[in-house]
């Protein structure tokens, strides 16, 4: 919940930049100049997994003379947000002799009432000068981990923290109904009809009080840092790590996969798009059985970012290792994530050729749960509400149409078909992932606005994805 917030709170804040990283845990704490361990992901449009350590700059320099920052505090904004969304689905069933209706509802409330914030981070240059002739403790423990890991040293620089108690209120609210009638005649008995009418309801409200100068957000200075322990502060861009020992390896260790496209247009993203075909076509060949598992237990992850980077951690665990350890997820998410990791270890059993597959169908379920992951939380519930098989039929269509020329009749006589409500969710999943999607009732223009990001192709890998199980369900 705490996470969920302050993710929030940074996509609403730091929208382009992408400056500020949210806080994960109120159990983390951060303060200026801490150490933060920043892990490169798998893939090169992730973001980093940043892990905030016990120990600050001073703690890993050799010498006695501690650098002492100077802190400049200003007010940074007054912030308060209501986030929610609301699912109504009906589902009617007729036999022979019987029909059965399921009706359900859905409804979530996040309000961050956070208040006034104020804004802590040293003086930069001021940090520069003193860290000049100033050399890291090559033989400490943390860097020795970090370096081994091919990780990267970050100090804080800034950090957005509240002034006052706040808090944090979800409410979500879940219904459903079964009507159900049932007719038995014979030929010679009277007519027995059976009707039964069965509700279920479950309301939560969970309320989050947060104290005085806890941590929201923070934002790093990576370090370059040389063999003999001097490093450099990496001011205009994120290109931090240790030099590399090998001779053989030039180089900084830790900095991995493809930059950011400034500019990225059609041609790089169809590109990127046909070099991940295969993990796609590995999804769409599983048994209809695995397929339709896959796609509901995903879906149902989608209800909770937090559940989401659980299922994303214990992924990343077991390409490292090829095990799945849930020894640090809760119980209420081990519901969902546990579907997933058994249809995997299924694909385990078998011959070496299997083994090998089944890790391929690992790789392409992590890539599909990343670009889930990297959604906006906003992105990620209007997702959910188009994630049916007919929907996603739709929106492969329209990844197809931004891939081709850019204009397609027949999707937008299938658009035309939706209903309002799923219309406007599709219409604003493209939106908040710089593709501009104009529609009238017989055609449909699509094209990518020029933006510096890749969110473009974390859209279009995670709609086909999600479209590679649905294919056929």
């Amino acid at each position: 919940m705490f996470a969920t917030a302050t993710r929030n709170f940074v996509e609403e804040v730091d929208e382009r930049g992408g400056l500020l990283i949210p806080m994960r845990s109120l159990n983390d704490s951060v303060s200026l100049l801490t150490v933060v361990v920043s892990q490169k992901r798998f893939w090169f449009w992730q973001k980093p997994k940043h892990m905030p350590t016990d120990f600050t700059l001073n703690d890993v320099l050799t010498g006695n003379a501690p650098i002492t920052p100077v802190l400049i505090e200003t007010d940074f904004i007054k912030y308060n947000g209501t986030y929610g969304d609301s699912i109504h689905g009906t589902a009617d069933a007729t036999f022979i002799h019987s029909n059965v209706s399921v009706e359900g509802k859905e409804s979530s409330k996040l309000q961050l009432l956070f208040g006034s914030l104020k804004k802590d981070e040293v003086d930069v240059r001021k940090l520069l000068q003193d860290s000049k002739n100033r050399v890291l403790d090559m033989s400490h423990r943390l860097i020795q981990q970090t370096k081994k890991k091919r990780q990267v040293f970050g100090v804080v620089k800034e950090r957005i923290v509240t002034s006052q108690p706040c808090s944090v209120i979800e409410e979500v609210q879940q219904a459903e109904q079964c009507t159900g009638a049932l007719s038995l005649c014979g030929p010679k008995s009277p007519k027995v009809s059976l009707k039964d009418n069965g509700s279920l309801s479950k309301d939560s409200n969970v309320t989050m009080e947060i104290p005085t100068n806890t941590t929201l957000a923070y934002a790093l200075i990576e370090l370059e840092v040389k063999h003999d322990g001097r490093y450099e502060l990496c001011l205009m861009s994120n290109k931090g790590g240790f030099e590399v020992d090998s001779p053989t390896q030039k180089g900084l260790a830790g900095v991995t996969g493809a930059p950011v496209q400034n500019n990225p247009d059609v041609s790089h993203l169809a590109r990127e798009l046909e070099n991940l075909h295969a993990h796609f076509q590995l999804l769409s060949a599983l048994p209809a059985c695995g397929r339709s598992s896959l796609l509901k237990n995903i879906t149902a992850v989608m209800e909770d970012r937090a559940a989401l980077s659980a299922l994303q951690s214990v992924l990343d665990q077991m390409l490292l290792d090829k095990s799945a350890n849930m020894a640090d997820v809760s119980e209420a998410h081990k519901q969902c994530i546990q579907p997933v990791v058994d249809v995997l270890e299924e694909s385990e059993c078998g011959s070496a050729a299997q083994t090998e597959r089944s890790a391929s169908v690992l790789s392409a379920l992590h890539l599909i749960t990343s670009a889930l992951d990297e959604l906006t939380c906003d992105s990620l519930a209007a997702l959910r509400v188009c994630s049916s098989p007919d929907v996603l039929k739709i929106m492969e269509l329209l990844v197809q149409c931004l891939l081709g020329s850019g204009a397609s009749p027949a999707s937008g006589a299938d658009l035309a078909a939706l209903p309002e409500v799923i219309l406007r969710n599709v219409e604003h999943l493209f939106a908040a992932s710089d593709v501009n999607l104009e529609r009238d009732a017989a055609r449909v223009r699509i094209n990518q606005l020029r933006q510096p990001a890749n969110r473009p192709l974390i859209l279009c890998i995670a709609l086909r994805g999600l479209h590679s199980l649905a294919h056929c369900v």
